[in-house]
């Protein structure tokens, strides 16, 4: 077992605000005869002592640190969000946002510990496209970086019959650039679900192990784009979190990106509606995007951008494909109840992950990484760790 780094057991206390004698006392640790419960602590900080693995679980719980965390070599120095690009909503609760920032370190600490074993086997490359411009640029010249990138074929992309399998071309085309694309949105479990108004995706800016995480819970028809702008942030070299209200100028200017990606200006304006009622709009909406393989909600966006249609209407059209995804939500769940069966959790588990998995398999097999960080970097106990790397993919 590898050895616990005994300086991030005190930065982890240190960064949660909270003191020897509370920590002593929250995480169950008794006076003994020779020392006190703070004192006890104290021995696991400065290394005398080790934690057993029930109390390096109890300090995880309690500093809301990945367990993962305390392993790193040193503790991490960049902020747990980075920039915070969101407009939240009030109804957002704090446990909630809380979450976030626990998902955030979580992946942050696996993104640490790719990046260091990259290094430490010579394979960590610098990538050009990271950081590469400012958004004082134009909206084109940032989605050219992103096409020279992907190297994407738009015509293969949108022939695709499903949003999901279009997803997946555009997920290993980023892939195959070095980004590291994660589908999570949760703390690993449905009882920690994120919505996505809390987060629809967040970007982890670095040279070498770009991660961008997109949260599952929404739309598949969504995915996509989410991806883009996440890709944008990374070609400015932004670390942040973005949510599903994008008011700051920032997000928009990664949205229109993203939207220019996916449908360019000068195609989009071949698509014309004639004056027709809101029914008709919508359903003629819904056969366009799907061709082009994106959101409803994104296409009656860019004809209220456009001019084509009202605020007013827009908004009508929005909740309209919304209530539409959550009945199709409903009726995809109840049909998965009555089947009870799908694929498994472990093939499931290994889709979500991406690229993650096969590099991570080859580092254990190469001798690169412990069973047990492995099991860490992945959410898999370390003697089922196998059986993830044997799954068969989701098709």
């Amino acid at each position: 077992m590898p050895n616990i780094n005994h300086e991030i057991i005190k930065w982890a206390r240190e960064t949660s605000n909270l003191t020897i004698e509370i920590s002593a006392q929250k995480l169950q640790i008794q006076d003994g005869k020779t020392a006190t419960a703070a004192e006890k602590l104290m021995a696991y900080e400065d290394g005398s002592v080790s934690p057993s693995r029930s109390m390096l679980l109890r300090m995880s719980k309690l500093y809301r640190r990945p367990l993962l965390t305390f392993y790193l070599d040193k503790p991490p120095i960049i902020g747990d969000r980075g920039e915070d690009f969101r407009t939240l909503p009030e109804e957002v609760a704090i446990e909630e946002n809380a979450q976030v920032d626990a998902l955030i370190r979580d992946i942050k600490a696996r993104q640490s510990l790719v990046r260091d074993t990259l290094i430490d086997e010579d394979e960590g490359e610098y990538l050009d496209f990271v950081d590469k411009h400012t958004a004082d640029e134009s909206v084109q010249e940032i989605t050219q970086t992103l096409r020279n990138t992907l190297q994407l074929d738009m015509d293969d992309f949108r022939s695709l019959p499903t949003y999901g399998d279009a997803f997946k071309l555009i997920r290993n085309h980023a892939e195959a650039a070095g980004i590291f694309v994660l589908l999570q949105g949760n703390l690993g479990s449905y009882h920690s679900n994120i919505s996505v108004t809390a987060f629809r995706g967040f970007a982890l800016s670095d040279k070498i192990v770009p991660f961008i995480i997109i949260n599952d819970l929404d739309a598949k028809s969504a995915w996509t784009f989410t991806l883009l702008h996440e890709m944008a942030h990374i070609a400015l070299g932004q670390t942040g979190i973005s949510g599903a209200f994008m008011e700051r100028k920032i997000e928009k200017f990664c949205n229109d990106v993203a939207s220019e990606f996916l449908l360019p200006k000068e195609e989009f304006n071949n698509f014309t509606l004639p004056e027709i009622d809101v029914e008709d709009i919508a359903e003629r909406v819904s056969g366009y995007a799907f061709s082009k393989k994106i959101s409803s909600s994104h296409v009656v966006y860019r004809l209220y951008r456009r001019g084509d249609i009202d605020k007013k209407t827009w908004e009508k059209l929005r909740d309209y494909y919304h209530t539409q995804w959550v009945e199709k939500k409903r009726r995809e769940k109840a049909k998965n109840k009555e089947k009870n069966s799908g694929p498994s959790a472990y093939v499931i588990k290994k889709y979500k992950l991406g690229a993650l998995v096969s590099l991570v398999e080859r580092f254990t097999y190469s001798g690169a990484i412990s069973t047990t960080k492995v099991g860490m970097l992945l959410n898999v106990k370390p003697l089922k760790v196998h059986r993830l790397f044997e799954s068969s993919q989701l098709a």
